[in-house]
């Protein structure tokens, strides 16, 4: 080899290593844009992809055929013959739930576990003959399958005598909480609320220092009530979110048990400083206990549940009674059979991969990392399509069909929360004609086409306000063959 082929040879590798250098560096200049305040913690994002967890309502109002018990009942009547949580987790894991909930003590004060504090609880059941511990074969069930748990505590105990004694009766459930929170191994959400007895108007509950302990012996749970600190009420128990539902809402404007504040916390708010997600509650039945004549919610009442709750930025905690035999009853069982094979069957389809992308503007160009194409994969959080800053009041993405026409009738939008919330304001165009004018999409948006199916070329998602550069993490055209929306066919397609 001669000098000259030497030298070309080395300008070679040289321009080759630039080119590499220079490519590398491309794309190493677009990064991520800023989040906007406030943002979820690591255990509230965990809490938003579950999407439906489960409540267990069970104890004596269970036996009584009633909702609120007098807590005069006596621990005698609590008498599951044939409990097994085994089956209520085994219900749990085929609704696809991977968090249950259980009423540990409801308002009548009588406890599902053994606890050393009062004797009104299984103690003195002849269940077990008083060896009983439904609390801890419900939490060995539930470990078992995978699926985490959760408690509630009613601060509202119509039995104890400490109850209206405000420093004696604080002092009884932090010690009720500390057994359960010290005994049972990690929970991941406990349940509070504010309701009072009419006889003692002036109890007060010691919520701070009770969040405070929760916080010191479970680091990573949820704190659920009205006003969070971890995930906020919905404002109701039909399961319903507002039409506007943002996950950021002012933690000063928030008191637990004022029901002033309903409207508030079902909507949220854009200028709210703290991130308090909603969960919406509601149960499979008329009632939270069960009752023998009553009978669980028509699929298509669940469904509609589930597009207003999941559907519009929430989690939906779905309460499953046991009955006096200690089991789920078969008529629930099936119900939920048929929710998540409902579920599945919309969902597991997405009729948008059949689809070329195209959009207003991407962040970093398409070497940049954030193109459309990321909408479609399956990272529904740190993956996003972030458009050019530049086209303020003109963000969008639109999905053209490749050959022929897709037939949907549901238009699922989510976005990268792990950054914030963002969107106030979207619209989407099938054809180029408006068929939804609606405002946040948050984790999850759903939207069920009041027209029905439709057969389109294309559908377009316009971004028309939002908190900053809106960052889209997925969308999905979907089918749901259990729509059938009570319209005029030739009414507008707009809502």
């Amino acid at each position: 080899m001669t000098i000259s082929h030497n030298l070309l040879y080395i300008v070679t590798i040289f321009f080759t290593l630039f080119q590499l250098v220079f490519s590398l560096n491309e794309q190493m200049k677009t990064t991520p844009p800023l989040p906007i305040l406030p943002l979820p913690s690591y255990s509230q994002l965990k809490w938003q992809q579950r999407e439906i967890i489960m409540f267990f309502h069970f104890g004596v109002n269970t036996f009584t055929d009633s909702e609120w018990g007098t807590g005069h009942e006596s621990p005698s009547i609590f008498n599951p013959t044939g409990l097994n949580a085994n089956q209520w987790a085994d219900t749990a894991a085929q609704a696809g739930v991977s968090l249950m909930i259980l009423t540990a003590k409801h308002h009548d004060g009588f406890c599902l576990w053994p606890s050393k504090y009062t004797n009104h609880s299984v103690i003195g059941s002849p269940w077990k003959n008083g060896h009983g511990d439904v609390v801890q074969e419900f939490v060995n069930a539930a470990k078992a399958r995978g699926i985490d748990v959760g408690l509630y505590l009613s601060p509202w105990d119509r039995h104890d005598s400490r109850y209206g004694q405000n420093k004696e009766y604080n002092e009884y459930y932090l010690a009720q909480l500390q057994e359960l929170l010290n005994r049972y191994g990690g929970v991941r959400e406990i349940w509070f609320d504010g309701a009072k007895g009419s006889n003692a108007t002036n109890m007060t509950y010691y919520f701070n220092d009770w969040f405070s302990m929760v916080k010191e012996l479970q680091s990573t749970i949820n704190i659920f009530s009205d006003a969070g600190p971890d995930v906020r009420w919905v404002g109701n128990e039909n399961g319903y979110a507002g039409d506007t539902c943002w996950s950021t809402i002012n933690a000063t404007s928030l008191s637990i048990g004022n029901a002033s504040i309903a409207n508030y916390i079902n909507t949220g708010d854009s200028r709210g400083t703290n991130w308090i997600p909603a969960e919406c509650d509601v149960s499979i039945r008329k009632g939270w206990f069960w009752h023998k004549s009553q009978k669980p919610k028509k699929l298509s009442e669940l469904l509609d549940i589930y597009y207003k709750s999941v559907g519009r930025n929430c989690v939906l905690l779905l309460n499953v009674p046991p009955n006096t035999t200690g089991l789920i009853s078969e008529s629930d069982v099936q119900t939920l059979k048929q929710l998540r094979g409902a579920i599945n069957t919309i969902f597991s389809f997405n009729l948008a991969e059949n689809c070329h992308v195209e959009v207003s503007g991407t962040r970093g160009g398409k070497n940049g990392g954030f193109g459309p194409e990321n909408v479609l994969d399956d990272d529904h959080l740190w993956t996003y399509w972030a458009p050019n800053e530049e086209d303020k009041e003109n963000y969008w993405i639109e999905f053209k069909v490749k050959s022929g026409k897709i037939k949907f009738n549901v238009v699922r939008i989510q976005e990268a929360i792990g950054l914030g919330q963002r969107v106030k304001e979207h619209e989407v165009y099938v054809d180029g004609i408006k068929v939804v004018k609606e405002t946040t999409i948050g984790y999850k948006r759903l939207h069920r086409l009041k027209l029905g199916i439709v057969e389109a070329h294309g559908v377009r998602i316009k971004i028309v306000k939002a908190k900053g550069t809106p960052l889209i993490s997925s969308v999905g055209l979907h089918f749901d063959p259990f729509w059938k929306p009570k319209v005029d066919v030739t009414s507008k397609m707009v809502h």
